[in-house]
């Protein structure tokens, strides 16, 4: 029969409660939605673009879908850099004078995901951004492409 000492016991009960309160830890949402201040999240994970033809960042409280609109852009290839950040993925739907183009979608992590889009012909443009895990913030531009 084995006899753990209680100084043994107690450690293990210790590491034990540090694992629950690890386990715990990570489950929780690492940002608070209704809190959190946008702009300074923008300035820190979405890289300035001087040349932006469309641009947008908020909070998405429920499911419905915010559509943000350029009156002109001009034809050719596009970025689109995209970050959220509160859980889940924040989708984003490109549409030309009403036709959709590209859908695209950023993890919403903090990290940035980037996407190429051809605008095949000059008109309104806009996107569309929603997301089924909300609440959530998120930030995007759409810059020509260099080169």
């Amino acid at each position: 029969m084995l006899n753990f000492s209680s100084t043994r016991r107690r450690a293990g009960l210790g590491a034990l409660a540090a694992g629950v309160l690890l386990g715990v830890a990570a489950c929780q949402a690492p940002v608070n939605i209704a809190d959190a201040d946008v702009p300074a999240w923008k300035e820190k994970v979405l890289p300035a673009a001087s040349r932006a033809v469309l641009e947008d960042s908020g909070k998405i409280l429920n499911r419905d879908p915010l559509v943000k609109e350029s009156p002109s852009v001009s034809a050719g290839t596009y970025t689109l850099t995209m970050a959220c950040d509160g859980g889940g993925k924040a989708y984003f739907a490109v549409s030309l004078s009403g036709n959709k183009i590209a859908d695209a979608a950023a993890a919403c992590n903090g990290s940035l995901d980037v996407v190429k889009i051809k605008v095949p012909a000059a008109g309104p443009l806009n996107i569309s951004t929603s997301s089924v895990d909300a609440p959530l913030i998120y930030a995007y531009h759409l810059a020509p492409t260099a080169g």
